[in-house]
């Protein structure tokens, strides 16, 4: 039987009770690389090998999955940024969809809004953004804002990591408050530097699956892909692994837009800000990174345009009135820790599109000649 046919009656909705088991590890409990990683989600997960490829072929082909893949730590690959773009309203769909599809460097590509009128509010298009070494990210927002009708553009790149992870499956029916007994890990950004064949295995390593590609010896087509033997393929992302440039290997779901059976994983995404004082970042970002409905917590400056908010977080969750209240938690657990806030605010997400951001250098180069533009001349812009 084919791996399709065998895939047709299969449960493909994140809420079946195998698939939801699966995912609870799939979506981001392997860290870093894994020379067997279905094989460790089956043991993880407690479940047959068999089992797990059958689901994850089914899932992704329905969609429920949108793509599995090797993750890297791009911010330790390319420089990265939050950016924050002011257009007029006539022209934010259109920049959007410029941003998705011609862009692709730019990763999260969102409209925000804020319930009330406040710092920032005017600030409605949000990308995450990565340009591979060699080239800037002023640079390359100053490339697009006439081409996106941009009358303004705000650059927020990340000081310290706290958290990085996603695990939609296993944050569901969290109680607001609900932490880990410790502080998060203070991650560091920083650039390394890679050989042209580093590059070339790294590319190897962090394309896509496709459903047929899914099964047991997993690397060894990506290896012949790379032009080497499957152990020395290993040794490369095994060596990736210990300089901090690996991930996770992950399942990645749909965030806010329906499946196909028109169920949701999640509706609301929220960024929430928090202005806490000079000194306090690292304190402030642990505390907020312990709790488990983060998915992402970052030290970054937003400036006067943003009331000086320093550190910013983001939480899913299917309703919204429940991720207030775990925004109500993490205020109260910054008060009993002492940790003054001098201006707090949520931006929740409406239209958006995510996508991996490509970190190759030879890619910047292409794409620049793509929009008719010299790739040395854009080198050289700071």
């Amino acid at each position: 039987m084919s791996p399709a046919a065998a895939s047709v009656d299969l449960p493909v909705s994140p809420t079946d009770p195998v698939n939801a088991r699966l995912l609870a590890v799939s979506e981001d409990r392997l860290a870093g690389f894994q020379p067997d990683p279905l094989g460790e989600i089956a043991r993880q997960a407690g479940l047959p090998l068999e089992t797990v490829v059958e689901r994850l072929r089914a899932m992704l082909r329905a969609g429920t999955i949108r793509r599995i893949r090797q993750t890297l730590l791009a911010t330790n690959l390319a420089q990265g940024c939050l950016v924050a773009w002011q257009a007029p309203p006539e022209r934010l769909d259109a920049a959007f969809d410029f941003l998705f599809q011609q862009d692709p460097f730019s990763g999260h590509v969102v409209l925000r809004s804020t319930d009330t009128v406040s710092a920032g509010s005017n600030y409605k298009l949000w990308t995450t953004l990565k340009v591979p070494q060699g080239w800037s990210l002023a640079g390359h927002c100053r490339l697009l804002a006439p081409r996106l009708g941009a009358t303004h553009f705000r650059l927020m790149p990340a000081k310290k990591l706290f958290v990085l992870g996603v695990g939609h499956t296993r944050r569901r029916g969290l109680e607001p408050g609900s932490r880990a007994d410790v502080p998060a890990e203070a991650m560091d950004v920083a650039v390394t530097s890679l050989t042209p064949l580093e590059w070339r295995v790294l590319e190897a390593l962090k394309h896509e699956f496709t459903a047929d590609e899914l099964g047991p010896d997993l690397w060894r087509a990506r290896a012949a892909k790379a032009g080497l033997p499957l152990p020395a393929f290993l040794e490369f992302a095994e060596d990736f692994d210990r300089r901090k440039i690996i991930g996770r290997f992950s399942t990645f779901l749909e965030h806010v837009k329906p499946l196909a059976d028109g169920e949701r994983v999640t509706r609301f995404n929220a960024l929430f800000h928090w202005a806490v004082p000079p000194g306090r970042e690292l304190e402030a970002g642990r505390e907020v990174g312990r709790h488990h409905v983060m998915t992402h917590a970052y030290w970054r400056e937003g400036g006067p345009e943003f009331h000086d908010v320093n550190i910013m977080g983001v939480a899913h969750g299917t309703d919204k009135a429940a991720v207030l209240a775990h925004k109500a938690a993490m205020d109260r657990h910054l008060a009993e820790a002492g940790i003054p806030v001098a201006y707090t605010n949520v931006f929740w997400g409406g239209r958006s599109e995510i996508k991996p951001s490509e970190i190759l250098p030879s890619a910047y180069a292409v794409w620049l000649r793509g929009l008719g533009e010299d790739p040395e001349r854009w080198r050289t812009e700071a």
